[in-house]
């Protein structure tokens, strides 16, 4: 297959989940949407990644009308998509759903829970009943009415579906270490210290990027099916 993975920015690129397409013979094309504009056509499967900006910064980043188009496009055509942390909620915000600034910045891991919808899907479902997601992000994402909603934390939607082959989620399943710690390093208020953080990465990432490894190849096999 020949897959899109979608970007905003340097340290937002595919990382792990580029490692796992590559892995099993696809190919694997990097486009940022920013600085490259629209991507060509031609994909079996896309995946969207995470970034800094936010929906409801349209007028700063023009670029996410244009991403906002292609989400809507690839969800009409039922192209096998995967959106990650900003590209779950422009997921969200493309098909319905509201997208807003959360209560906390949330930074470390959480204890996630499948729904019942979540325990049966191809892709999500592949994930434990409850497990601890690596989150990174100040904004949430409400899903679209007619979405299914597949995972929450105690205050917040964490994946969804729309369509039979259009996956969201907020947590990120495809970073490395050195990536979040350079997220974490740039000056904003983290609910915790960032030594325990880091800390708290170092022993949980491992065992998290196994689970990440199985979402991806998940997405793929569904992606071929």
């Amino acid at each position: 297959m020949r897959v899109l993975a979608l970007t905003h920015g340097p340290l937002v690129r595919s990382e792990l989940f580029g490692d796992v397409v590559r892995e099993q013979g696809h190919e694997l094309v990097e486009w940022e949407l920013p600085t490259q504009g629209p991507p060509p056509d031609g994909f079996d499967a896309v995946m969207v990644f995470g970034g800094r900006m936010n929906v409801g910064e349209e007028a700063d980043n023009p670029w996410l009308e244009d991403e906002y188009e292609l989400l809507r496009g690839w969800v009409a055509e039922e192209t096998p998509l995967l959106g990650v942390c900003l590209g779950a909620q422009t997921l969200a915000h493309a098909t319905g759903g509201r997208v807003s600034r959360a209560q906390r910045w949330q930074a470390g891991f959480y204890e996630v829970v499948l729904s019942e919808e979540g325990r049966d899907d191809p892709v999500v479902g592949v994930l434990p009943e409850r497990f601890e997601a690596l989150l990174a992000h100040a904004y949430e994402f409400e899903p679209p009415a007619h979405a299914a909603r597949l995972a929450a934390t105690t205050d917040q939607q964490q994946a969804f579906r729309v369509g039979p082959r259009a996956w969201g989620v907020q947590f990120h399943p495809e970073v490395r270490k050195e990536q979040v710690v350079t997220w974490w390093s740039d000056g904003r208020e983290l609910p915790r210290p960032l030594p325990a953080l880091t800390d708290e990465l170092e022993a949980k990432l491992p065992s998290w990027q196994e689970l990440g490894r199985k979402v991806c190849l998940a997405f793929l096999s569904a992606a071929r099916s």
